[in-house]
Order: C-alpha cells, then structure tokens, then sequence
C-alpha cells in the first residue's frame, strides 16, 4: 500500500501499490512460462454489502463445488502469506481468503462491521468499545480481544514495518485492554471520529495470538482454509465449512502468479484459469462483448493526476496551480492515457466515496484564464519538469498528453523519466512537479496521510495550519452531518488552491470465464467485495 492502498497493493492506497515484481511463472501455466487488493457511532452489523451484481450476469441460484484458478501479478520468490506484510493485490486477495479484520470498506469507502460485531464511542471520541462476534479460527479456537489486541501490537511492532503501522497510529495500545473474551476497549491517543477507518485499514488482519508460521499451515478465520502454498508460483486454499459469514460456495481457490498480462490473458482465453486480474484497457477493448470471456470493470478505482509542490517555486503561487487546473483537457487525458476507461476528476479525491464534495461545479479547460494567471503571477514563458515513470499505467502516457496542452498555454514541460524501483520515494520530497496515482481509501485517510502539515506521505507539501485545526475538529465532532460540513470546507479549499490536479479516475479491469458468477463490478479494488471469492460460485 504507500498510499496508493491499497497500487500500493497497488494496493490500498498509494505508492507501494504501484510496485511489480518479477515472479516465478506456474508449471505448465503456458508455453511461455517454461519449467518454471460511520454512519450512525453505535454500528452493529454482519458482512458484505449491497451490491449483488456480479460477472455473468451474477444471476441465479449459487451452486456449490469445484475449483476456481485466479491468476494475479505476483512478488517472486520473496512471497508470503504473512497478512501483515502484504502489499501487492496478490497478497491482498490472498490474505482475505485466509483472514479476516474487525471492519473493512463498503464500496463507498464507508467502513462495515466484519469480525467486529459493534463499536461505540464514549462521548469525548477517544475511548471506543468493540464488541467481537463469535467467530473460530481454523483449528477451532475462538477469535478473541486478545488475539485482537496480540495482531494489533504485533503490527506496530516497532522493529518491523508491516503494512498497517501507520493506520493504527491512533490506538493506545498500552493503554487499551480487553474487557471479556469478545470485548475490547481502544484507548486512542486523540479524539478520532472516524475510528472504524482503523478497523478496516488495510493488512489490519486479525491472527492467533500464539502464531509464528505464516507460510507453512498459516491460521485465520477466514473464508478458506490454507492446503498449500509455493511463493511466486500458486497457493491452494479449501472451503472453511464454518465459516462465521456463511462457508463459500467454491471447494477450493487456487492462486497462480503471472506477471504479464499477455500470459494472464492467454491462460484465461485457453481455459487454464477462470478469473484473470489487472488487464489493460486494450485488451478489455479487444475481448468486451465478444462472448469468450466476460470483462469486469471495477468503475474509478484508481485516482490519477498530478501533484504540484505547493512549498516551492512556481507553485507556491497559488495563481500557477489555479492556472494548471485550467490548463487540463481532463477527457483528452483519460483518452490518450487510459482508453478512455474510466472517468474525468474535479481535482479533489475520492469521487463517489463517503462525504465526498460532488456539489462543487466540474473544471473545465480554460486557456485564457490559465494565461492571464500565469501573467498575473509573473510566470509568462515558464519552463517546468514534469517528473515521470512507466511505474503506474498511464503515467508516461498522461505526461505527454499534458506536456502537449500546456504548450498551448504558454508553458513549456520537460519530462522526465524516473526510476520504476525508486519513484515513489524521489517524487515524495523532490522536483515540483509529478505524476500521481492512488488507490482506494476514505477521504478521511486521504487527508490525514497526505494533507496534514504532519503527514508523512504529504507528496503536495500542503502545509497550512488552519487547514489541520478543521481536520482536528471534523474528528472531534459527533454528528455525521457535522463532519459531512467540515470535510466539504476542507475539500473547497483543495478544489480551489489545493496541490492535487486530479484530472481522472481509472477503471480497475479484470476478466472471468464465462460461468462464474458473484464477481462484483461495483466495489473499488482493496474493499470488502473486491476479491470475494467466498460469494463467487461456477455456474
């Protein structure tokens, strides 16, 4: 996850989704191959959410048996079923079928109860008590608060760096204890609102408290029970018949690395897997409606833009970002650096996500406009770079494209290539100007990550005092509406002068055989429905 949490699975997030690794190919996978991711405060709830439509058509009765072969990009060699260490959709997808956490994201980013069966805060916000459901591990013994409490300081072991740290950040955990085999109390270190965030955070996954073996007979409590696991190659998971949320229709899910699309389209197209994730848009293009294999578009998973360092010349004058807003063609963007698959942005996070500011009218190119600001900033004639990678779909593609209208403004881009290894760590304090992609996560996380003079992956250097306190005081507020108000202030201003040119949302694609059916075409990658291969069944 980096932020992009969720690629940075690409996961959650952001940048470590964006990371690939090279990986071993299946035996036999392909000629080719060779040998070798609040509402109301008192929140009860059980899984899933409301969104049923699926691959196939997603209709019918579910039909028990067989096995589905899902194939993903993978991280070589180094794989593990840790879910703690996470990072790539692999892994993600993986760790949900072996685990589970105490919440996790609706398809609005909104967080839903999971093993947590309710949560309430005292009245100051900075005490929440949980209450977990009965659920068993796969060897029988209960989940309990303090296998909870075990995983969550466990993650913020300081020594390691597992995926979750950061999110947990809030919690007390000397301080917070359990109250009875299925009750715990969190004491936070701040009044924190939004506290089910962090019971959904990505790799926040709840394991035995006496567990040291996560690659050999890893335990969850997860949908599937773990048979067999080799790194960079595949791994064999079998139906947990006890299952707390309802056993899975699926015998047994295997995992199968391939790290290039065209090998994981081959092997969809010749029947050797049935679920193929993370394909380009050419080739949903190619293959959409042609009654082979079915595509799935996972709609504006990915947010895409660019980041301006607002701390640094030129765009410390809030005139030169107005004047790059207005320098976007957003729908020649998507066009020529996506295929048009997904859609435009308004320059502000989280389009479709829980209090996001969909009031706020649609920017549009405006040339002129964008002129007279350069002018009145003194910044005729300017000459910027435009840090770039082949790191993300998209990017060097979206470079190019923008180079190309700023010139029509005036302004004179010179891209740069980066470092795939390195990019995300170059671009975080250096140049002042890049290319910028993000996964799925609640606006709220967005802003506390990446928007707060603290935050440590704050990639826009937005620093500004005031824009903290109405943070602070969105996480101090009880009612929803409240909050709702002050996360709309905070994005006006982002709208307006903020550092993010978010000039799109990617669709995240993927293809199925025909016969299977439950796969969700409306949950973002790294939520709750997103790999759900519990409720996915072969018709």
């Amino acid at each position: 996850m980096h932020d992009e949490p969720a690629r940075h699975l690409r996961p959650v997030g952001d940048h470590p989704d964006e990371h690939h690794f090279p990986g071993l190919r299946r035996r036999g996978f392909l000629a080719a191959a060779g040998a070798s991711a609040l509402g109301a405060f008192a929140v009860t709830g059980c899984g899933g959410t409301d969104d049923t439509a699926g691959a196939g058509g997603g209709a019918g009765t579910p039909r028990r048996g067989g096995r589905l072969r899902a194939t993903f990009p993978g991280g070589g060699a180094s794989e593990t079923l840790d879910p703690h260490l996470a990072n790539l959709f692999s892994d993600a997808a993986r760790a949900k079928a072996l685990y589970d956490k105490l919440a996790d994201f609706g398809s609005d980013l909104s967080a839903r109860p999971r093993l947590a069966e309710k949560w309430e805060p005292n009245r100051t916000l900075d005490r929440w008590r949980v209450t977990l459901r009965r659920a068993t591990f796969h060897d029988g013994r209960p989940v309990t608060a303090k296998d909870v409490l075990h995983s969550y300081r466990r993650i913020t072991d300081p020594e390691k760096a597992f995926r979750a740290k950061a999110s947990l950040e809030p919690i007390d955990l000397g301080a917070s204890r359990a109250t009875g085999e299925r009750g715990i109390e969190f004491v936070l270190k701040r009044p924190t609102a939004e506290f089910p965030n962090v019971l959904a955070a990505f790799g926040a996954y709840i394991v035995p408290q006496d567990t040291t073996d996560f690659d050999k007979k890893p335990i969850g409590s997860g949908p599937f029970r773990f048979v067999s696991f080799a790194p960079g190659r595949s791994a064999v998971f079998r139906r947990n018949e006890d299952y707390w949320d309802g056993a899975p229709h699926l015998d047994e899910l295997e995992f199968i690395v391939a790290n290039e699309e065209s090998a994981r389209v081959n092997a969809l197209l010749g029947g050797q897997v049935e679920y193929a994730h993370e394909l380009h848009p050419t080739t949903a293009r190619a293959h959409e409606g042609k009654g082979q294999i079915t595509i799935v578009r996972l709609r504006g998973s990915d947010m895409q833009g660019f980041a301006m360092k607002t701390d640094r010349a030129p765009f410390d004058d809030k005139r030169v970002r107005q004047a790059f807003f207005l320098i976007a063609d957003r729908g020649e963007l998507l066009d020529g650096a996506l295929s048009g698959a997904g859609v435009i942005g308004n320059d502000l996070f989280g389009r479709g996500y829980e209090y996001y500011a969909d009031g706020l009218p649609q920017r549009e190119q405006d040339l002129d406009r964008a002129r007279a600001l350069l002018k009145a900033a003194g910044a005729e004639k300017l000459r910027v770079t435009l840090d770039t990678s082949a790191v993300a779909a998209g990017f060097t593609e979206s470079a190019s494209v923008f180079r190309d209208q700023a010139a029509k403004a005036g302004v004179t881009i010179d891209v740069k290539m980066g470092s795939k290894d390195s990019y995300w760590s170059d671009i975080l304090d250096g140049g002042v100007l890049c290319s910028y992609r993000s996964g799925a996560m609640p606006i709220e996380a967005h802003i506390s990550q990446r928007l707060l003079t603290g935050s440590t992956t704050n990639a826009t250097k937005w620093h500004h005092k005031d824009f903290d306190a109405l943070y602070r005081r969105a996480q101090s507020t009880r009612g929803k509406a409240e909050r709702a108000a002050l996360y709309e202030r905070m994005q006006r201003r982002l709208h307006s002068e903020g550092g993010f040119l978010v000039w799109g949302f990617a669709d995240s694609i993927l293809g199925t055989a025909r016969n299977v059916r439950g796969v969700e075409s409306k949950a973002p990658a790294n939520t709750l429905d997103w790999a759900r291969f519990d409720k996915v069944w072969l018709g």
